[in-house]
Parts: C-alpha cells; sequence; structure tokens
C-alpha cells in the first residue's frame, strides 16, 4: 500500500492498479477503498487505477479536527502524486468531495455517481443530528440503519444479507460528521468547474440524489447524465461492467 501525506499531516493509505490514463476512485460514505473491488478489474486494462481510504478509516489516518476542506486537500496530495492529468471519480459523498476539489484543483475530467447533494426540497434535512442522537444514546446499529435507508434509499436494510456484519457499524462517526458537510454545503448557482463531467445515476437510486444529478447537470457548462436501467445507488458493485462502459467511453470516446 501506497501512502501520501496531506496537508495536515495525515497519511492518506491508497492502492495503485492498472495501466493507462490516471484514473482516482474515491468512495463513499459507510464504505472504504474495498467498495471499488467489483469494478476495478473491468478498469485495470485502461486505466491506472489510485484507490485511497479516505481519511478515518483503512489504511489512512485521521486529524483532531475535521471539514470538507480537509478532504479536498487529502484528493490534491494523491493528484500531485500521479503522473500527468487525471480523472476522478467520486460516488456519493466521495463525489461531494470531487465536486468541490474540481474547483480547486487541475484535473482532466470528473465522474460523479450521485453525490452526496442536497437540492430544492431536500435541503435542510437533519440526517446527522439524528444519526448522532441514536449514537449518544449506544444505538449504533439504529444509526447505521438510518444512514443507509434514507442516504443510500435501501428500503429495508435487515433484508440485505449483509446486515449487520458488513455495514460498516465501526464507521458511524464519521459518517456522522460527513453528513453535517453535506447538510452544510450549497451547491452554487454557477459552479466553477469548466471540466468535461460526467454524472451518473440509477434509475432507482435516492430520489434526493437522483434530482440532485439533475440539478448539477443544468449548473455545469460541460456535463451528460447516463442513467442506468434497473439499478439504484451501487452500480459500481452491482453492475460494474455498466459503469465501467460508461467511464471507457467519457475518457476515450465513443
Amino acid at each position: 500500500m501506497k501512502t501520501v501525506t496531506s496537508a495536515d499531516g495525515t497519511s492518506i493509505g491508497y492502492e495503485r492498479h492498472g495501466e493507462g490514463p490516471s484514473l482516482i476512485l474515491l468512495h463513499g460514505g459507510s464504505g472504504t477503498r474495498r467498495h471499488w473491488d467489483a469494478l476495478r478489474p473491468h478498469l485495470t486494462d485502461d486505466f491506472t487505477l489510485s484507490i485511497p481510504d479516505r481519511r478515518g478509516r483503512g489504511g489512512s489516518g485521521d486529524g483532531d479536527k475535521y471539514d470538507l476542506s480537509r478532504e479536498v486537500a487529502d484528493l490534491r496530495a494523491l493528484v500531485e502524486a500521479v503522473d500527468g492529468p487525471t480523472t476522478v471519480f467520486g460516488h456519493s459523498f466521495g463525489g461531494l468531495v470531487a465536486l468541490v476539489a474540481a474547483s480547486e484543483i487541475s484535473l482532466d475530467r470528473l465522474v460523479l455517481y450521485e453525490p452526496a447533494l442536497l437540492v430544492g426540497d431536500h435541503r435542510g434535512d437533519d440526517l446527522a443530528s439524528r444519526m448522532e442522537s441514536r449514537l449518544n444514546a449506544g444505538q449504533r446499529q439504529d444509526a447505521m440503519r438510518l444512514f443507509l435507508e434514507e442516504a443510500g434509499g435501501i428500503p429495508d436494510v435487515e433484508q440485505l444479507p449483509w446486515w449487520p456484519e458488513e455495514a460498516g457499524l465501526s464507521l458511524a462517526e464519521t459518517v456522522v460528521r460527513e453528513n453535517y458537510e453535506v447538510e452544510a454545503y450549497e451547491l452554487p448557482a454557477e459552479p466553477d468547474i469548466d471540466v468535461p463531467t460526467l454524472l451518473l445515476t440509477g434509475e432507482y437510486g435516492p430520489a434526493h440524489l437522483r434530482d440532485a444529478v439533475f440539478e448539477l447537470d443544468e449548473r455545469l457548462s460541460d456535463s451528460r447524465v447516463v442513467e442506468f436501467d434497473g439499478v439504484g445507488h451501487v452500480a459500481t458493485q452491482s453492475e460494474p461492467e455498466l459503469v465501467a462502459d460508461a467511464v471507457r467511453t467519457f475518457v476515450y470516446g465513443d
């Protein structure tokens, strides 16, 4: 595992795979770099992949303080460590990090799968405080259930074969602090982003994230939307070939 050091001294661990143009993969709130295990084999013939654990989990360290700007600084350190122009692919909260970073860091292209944005009537959500209340009451499992069902659009997590053993319960505090950042962030009317951007969404993705994708498409100067039929928020895991094909087409052309 390789590491880079962020601006605040935090060590960010990442894996490197494949050969080709640089592509950085940023996972979402309840995941780690393992989120990309299903997609990775479909991209390594065409890209050099850099796959970090975002701060506060896996092979990465953490700081005494937290805000979105520190995540952007982590990404900056990783971009500076790779060779040549790079595309960043962010999923969910990783998509928010990539979106904010794109106005501050020189990128070649941007891919966002249902970035964690709140637009329109969805603003004003208090998911973070409701999760925190459950954590303070010792209800860790209930806190993560709330997150997965509301933010991830899962109707009933108890019906999933990996619940609760693989639900990332140990990351609950990290998820809470990230959700406070989601709730605080307001998408600019004209985002200062001029790189080509691919916006991905699943037919059954959470309504608030799908709304954000289409609103973001209207506000960006150079973007396109690809909607995957019959999938939800994690086609990166359930339909990796579809996602890989969309990314390849976007970067290499039709």
